[in-house]
């Protein structure tokens, strides 16, 4: 089956998750791409540009399946090729979304900024027809689906006539959820460890961004520091522009504790995942959590919120040693895990197969599966 996956928002965990499908996939997937860059221009004039490449520069692609990410506005992109794509089939992968996506505290910052805070509502719009004009659609997890369903009726409520509000049913019943892929199969074998007794590493691999509270996180590190608890810590996570002046902060204040400052490319990602002990995160959104299973993936313990889409990547069985309520609780799981960091590790060593479920040598076959069944 020929598939063609359109990509406008090319980086990072779309990237990652296109990439990674059309190298595992038993199908021939054609990937058409745009740099991630200015994601709101490509939300509104990605689909001309993809359109009239396909159009154009790939005119011997004739798909039987059309994958697109929720960046693409898909029903201006379908406009553009009827002659082409009438009648083949299209499914939508939702990432994320422009309805629930978390806006920052300081409306001078972030994404809105030049709403001063307030959520444009024509992106979330173009979800919204998007979903209406693909013939499935797909969530990376149940809370997400949840999440953005939750809000859509009051979203189009508050438009004044024919807001539509029956196709909130029409399209939940053709929403389902695909977890995303990970490559997880590049970070074997592990490294073998040099003996050394060292203190406990905590690890941070999230995007520096509000909406994962980075803030948070090295206030919490700041504070088990002040207490005398020793530990080292390693600050990976991939970045957009300089960090807040609170994070360079607590930085300094962690001093020699701090042993990477700064995104980690391959070969480092995967060393200081291996070395680390816990990976810790505070986040305030979280739709899926690639970071957080890659960690586990290399037998770290996790302390991670009792929310978002934690529950459902975290086995039940997890929940009461992973899961935490509120700071009290997570500065409780903390100094107990940096304190043992042997029983944190016979933990982490019994998750890190659960998190083997999502590399795509065990999800490739089950998106090809359903993609073929949509295709007929």
């Amino acid at each position: 089956m020929q598939i063609l996956l359109l990509s406008p928002y090319h980086g990072g965990s779309h990237q990652a998750w296109a990439e990674g499908y059309a190298a595992a996939s038993s199908h021939k997937v054609t990937l058409l791409t745009l740099p991630a860059h200015f994601w709101k221009w490509r939300m509104h004039g990605g689909a001309v540009t993809l359109a009239r490449w396909w159009l154009g520069a790939l005119p011997r692609v004739t798909p039987d399946l059309i994958l697109a990410t929720d960046i693409l506005d898909l029903t201006t992109f379908l406009a553009l090729t009827r002659d082409k794509s009438a009648g083949v089939p299209v499914v939508i992968y939702m990432h994320e979304n422009q309805l629930t996506y978390p806006l920052p505290a300081d409306p001078t910052q972030g994404p809105m900024r030049r709403q001063l805070g307030e959520r444009d509502r024509h992106y979330a719009f173009i979800n919204y027809v998007s979903m209406l004009a693909a013939d499935r659609v797909f969530f990376n997890s149940q809370y997400h689906l949840d999440n953005f369903f939750a809000a859509l009726l009051p979203f189009l409520r508050h438009y004044p006539e024919y807001n539509e509000l029956d196709t909130v049913g029409l399209l939940r019943l053709k929403s389902a959820v695909l977890p995303v892929g990970i490559n997880l199969r590049r970070l074997d074998p592990p490294l073998v460890p040099n003996g050394q007794k060292r203190e406990p590493l905590i690890m941070w691999n999230q995007r520096l961004e509000y909406d994962k509270n980075p803030e948070g996180f090295i206030d919490v590190l700041v504070q088990l520091a002040a207490e005398g608890i020793p530990f080292r810590v390693a600050l990976c996570g991939e970045r957009f522009g300089r960090p807040g002046e609170r994070w360079e902060q607590g930085v300094a204040e962690l001093g020699d504790r701090v042993i990477h400052n700064g995104y980690a490319e391959d070969e480092v990602y995967r060393r200081l995942l291996w070395e680390s002990d816990l990976t810790v995160s505070t986040a305030g959104h979280e739709y899926f959590g690639i970071s957080i299973l890659e960690a586990i993936y290399c037998h770290t313990f996790p302390l991670l919120p009792s929310r978002l889409s934690y529950p459902e990547i975290i086995p039940e069985s997890f929940h009461a040693d992973c899961l935490y309520r509120g700071r009290a609780d997570l500065f409780r799981r903390l100094r107990w895990a940096l304190s043992d960091p042997a029983a944190a590790r016979e933990v982490a060593e019994r998750l890190a197969p659960t998190a083997a479920v999502y590399d795509w040598n065990r999800l490739a076959p089950e998106y090809d599966a359903r993609l073929a069944e949509i295709a007929g």
